[in-house]
């Protein structure tokens, strides 16, 4: 299914004609036309931009270059945060350091894996907006003019609603998840952290958090394909309470329920946001 609508895509990019972009899986007849997917996948020949022809090829050149130069800013955004690693491990000790944990290396090398490790995150998420911009400029040429302008806000949309969970994650989530663990063993054993695993523990639940965030972008995308409309995402509002509370149990590497009801709430938030939204779309 995936090569169908990939292959589909290259075809809309290199402008080939309507007789070789027929799909063996739908038909063409006419009661397709109001088909919002088939209209999606063959837009009418006027909604196409007049784009310069590209064989495929040379889009396969194009994406290799793209690839080559996404690939290249996210390890030079890796080489910099390891060389301020210590300062970044500092910045994300800091929400249970003032309750009194201590972290420990307990295997030769585990600290400076852990750098490696946290340098990764911090790289790849400096160097998303350079691989967002590559995807972009790749897929731009295939859209219609609708599809083009409906691309920024969705883009936009989808990170800024990202970051917005990393900080809700670091500024939140987080700290609640350690003030639980270290109450709950207060006066029992001391707080002696292994360092890879804290940060194997807050860089998931970060990660994790921020592609949570994504709910009312993918709705915006369904509502205008037209798969689901606002009032079917409305109506299931009670699958989605305990839908947001597994999702929760399951992004969360945590298993106190503070963190996962802490996680919970946003998650239906977003989700009756997003149908909200669809819904002033007209969908």
């Amino acid at each position: 299914m995936f090569s169908t609508f990939f292959f589909d895509f290259l075809i809309r990019k290199c402008n080939l004609s309507e007789d070789t972009r027929e799909n063996p899986f739908l038909n063409n007849e006419a009661d397709d036309e109001g088909n919002s997917v088939y209209n999606f996948l063959y837009p009418s020949k006027e909604l196409l931009p007049d784009d310069k022809e590209m064989s495929i090829y040379d889009h396969l050149e194009e994406l290799r270059q793209r690839v080559f130069t996404s690939v290249l800013a996210v390890g030079a955004a890796i080489v910099g945060c390891f060389a301020v690693s210590k300062d970044l491990i500092m910045f994300l000790e800091a929400p249970v350091k003032a309750q009194g944990v201590r972290f420990l290396q307990l295997a030769p090398g585990e600290f400076f894996f852990t750098s490696l490790k946290v340098s990764g995150y911090c790289g790849l998420l400096l160097g998303s907006p350079v691989i967002l911009y590559e995807i972009i400029a790749f897929v731009v040429p295939g859209l219609t003019r609708t599809e083009r302008r409906f691309l920024g806000p969705i883009v936009l949309g989808s990170s800024i609603l990202f970051y917005s969970g990393i900080v809700f994650s670091y500024y939140v989530l987080t700290p609640a998840a350690l003030t639980f663990f270290v109450n709950y063993a207060e006066g029992v054993v001391e707080s002696l952290w292994s360092i890879d695993q804290y940060f194997e523990f807050i860089l998931v639940l970060m990660f994790s958090t921020g592609l949570s965030f994504q709910v009312p972008v993918i709705q915006l995308l369904l509502g205008q394909l037209g798969l689901v409309s606002s009032e079917q995402m409305l109506s299931i509002w009670r699958y989605v309470v305990v839908g947001s509370v597994v999702a929760a149990a399951i992004l969360t590497p945590s298993t106190d329920p503070l963190t996962q009801m802490l996680l919970a709430g946003p998650l239906m938030g977003l989700y009756l946001g997003g149908a909200s939204l669809v819904k002033l779309l007209g969908r």
